[in-house]
């Protein structure tokens, strides 16, 4: 298998900075683009670890990038702020979605916006107002505006308030907003694992939207494969979920995004088996792959697979896609050399030509 992209970037790990990773990006008007991410501070890797959101900017299609600077720094009775997106906002705003972790062990999503190229931003918006205190997940490059308009949230939701003595399984479920991300409702269906005695659940959602409207959520599980859902109402319903076997995968999630005039999923191709070496270190997350589909995400085929990496030796995690029309930059946690994948960013860029 081919492997494609060169680094264009590193954000590293040092003292006092351990984890740096989960971000996305977002072209400014004046042709910069913008890539934020969370940076952990002090000692600790942990989700629950104190960390903000920072900023890097590049001013030459991702060739070369700025220092470091603060985007959003985490509320005193927070815990920590992580798992950034950006969103065009339909009246011309940039919207910024991330997790805001608490102390007692629940998160909510917020939204902000900016009308001046991130300059300034409005007061925060929660997105999960309507809902119970609980432990909510979104990953980094997640909401998708649908072709109605409507803005849809795809979450994870472990439930801490049972009797379960481990980490609850995953149940996913939708938020929606049909006024430009003013007010937030959730949706009608919740997706459930199908088999009840699975201890991960489903975990770590994402969304596509097909060019006929029916809306694909993919999901992370335990169960060696990616599984699949579809929505024909805007999120409002859903089918029953099942492993999509053209995603094999470990407990990893995957992202589908347009660039380039294509459509790729990237994600961990081999889940971890009795055959292949152990790599504990890196939960099964290693080689990473970029799979690309000429039909908008209908059909993905083995000849338009690609290694993104293919050392073994690292873990690999959390991509983000920017889509630069002859040109694709695809950031992920890169282990770096270390004994954990959530360890350092690194940035590639793809040529369109060889996506095809």
């Amino acid at each position: 298998m081919k492997k494609i992209g060169r680094q264009v970037n590193m954000i590293r790990t040092s003292d006092g900075n351990p984890r740096n990773g989960e971000g996305a990006f977002f072209k400014l008007s004046s042709g910069t683009i913008a890539f934020a991410f969370t940076e952990f501070r002090d000692t600790s890797r942990e989700d629950e670890a104190n960390a903000d959101i920072s900023l890097i900017y590049s001013c030459d299609d991702g060739e070369t990038w700025s220092e470091r600077c603060v985007l959003f720094s985490k509320p005193e009775a927070s815990a920590n702020l992580m798992c950034l997106s950006f969103l065009p906002m339909g009246n011309g705003d940039i919207g910024a979605f991330y997790i805001e972790k608490y102390t007692d062990g629940t998160d909510t999503i917020i939204v902000r916006r900016s009308s001046d190229d991130m300059a300034t931003w409005s007061e925060p918006i929660d997105c999960l107002s309507e809902l119970p205190k609980d432990y909510y997940v979104i990953n980094n490059d997640r909401p998708l505006r649908l072709s109605s308009g409507r803005i849809l949230l795809p979450i994870a939701r472990h439930s801490i308030y049972t009797e379960c003595e481990d980490f609850p399984a995953g149940v996913v479920i939708f938020v929606y907003s049909d006024d430009d991300g003013k007010s937030w409702h959730k949706a009608k269906d919740e997706i459930v694992c199908p088999f009840p005695n699975d201890p991960v659940g489903l975990q770590e959602p994402g969304l596509y939207q097909f060019s006929d409207g029916t809306v694909w959520c993919y999901i992370r599980t335990g169960l060696g494969f990616q599984f699949k859902s579809f929505s024909e109402d805007n999120g409002e319903t859903w089918t029953l979920p099942e492993p999509d076997v053209r995603f094999s995968s470990p407990a990893s999630p995957m992202l589908v995004k347009d660039c380039c005039d294509k459509t790729v999923a990237i994600f961990n191709p081999i889940p971890e088996h009795i055959l292949r070496d152990d790599d504990a270190e890196f939960w099964g997350r290693t080689p990473y792959v970029i799979a690309v589909s000429d039909d908008n995400g209908v059909s993905f085929t083995k000849e338009k697979l690609f290694y993104l990496e293919d050392d073994l030796n690292n873990g690999y995690c959390y991509p983000a896609v920017y889509d630069g029309g002859d040109y694709a930059l695809v950031a992920y946690y890169h282990s770096n050399g270390s004994d954990c994948c959530l360890d350092s960013t690194k940035i590639i860029k793809i040529t369109k030509d060889e996506l095809d």
